[in-house]
């Protein structure tokens, strides 16, 4: 019982830091204005962390990657310290289990990716019914838009009503699947 609740409390604690840095990474990169509370607390809750790792970590072409790496360091420390707790063995081949670990991270960060679109689109879609100017409305739609564009010259308007974000949230879901088994097999090389 005390290893579920520490390794549900590691999980939590990682998955925080882990979606907080990537949704910085995504923000930065869809070039989203961090002017508003969400983006101020993403802003405060990660330069602890982001402004030194700058230092060492420059960026490329643009994009921020010392919170892309340290979301993925992040998640592999989480993923190590879940199955440390667990009692798995590291000694016989520290090697491949780094490599194992990276990569279910990188699965991982491939997922929460996904998770946060849906979850913007989702966001977006209620925000459009209910207060579609509401100060977060541009926000959820700049985060949204170049993944919505393409998907609009294909699915036009049926009676003014937008079904790309419906169509874009089915393929991620899709999208999720191949993830999802593809975990499946690295989490199965332990």
């Amino acid at each position: 019982m005390l290893q579920q609740i520490a390794s549900f409390l590691v999980g939590v604690v990682a998955d925080f830091f882990v979606f907080l840095l990537l949704g910085r990474f995504l923000m930065q990169w869809l070039r989203v204005p961090f002017r508003n509370v969400l983006g101020q607390f993403i802003i405060a809750a990660t330069n602890w962390i982001v402004m030194p790792a700058r230092r060492i970590i420059p960026a490329l072409f643009g994009l921020d990657l010392a919170s892309l790496l340290l979301a993925w360091l992040v998640q592999a420390l989480g993923l190590w310290a879940i199955y440390a707790i667990a009692g798995a063995s590291f000694a016989s081949s520290p090697d491949v289990v780094a490599g194992i670990l990276a990569l279910l991270a990188l699965l991982d960060l491939a997922r929460y990716a996904v998770y946060i679109f849906v979850f913007g689109l989702i966001v977006q879609a209620v925000l459009s019914w209910v207060n579609p100017h509401s100060p977060a409305a541009p926000l959820f739609d700049a985060l949204t838009r170049p993944f919505l564009r393409p998907i609009r010259r294909v699915v036009p308007p049926l009676a003014n009503v937008d079904l790309s974000p419906l169509v874009l949230i089915v393929l991620l879901q899709v999208l999720l699947i191949p993830l999802a088994y593809l975990r499946s097999l690295a989490a199965g090389l332990f």
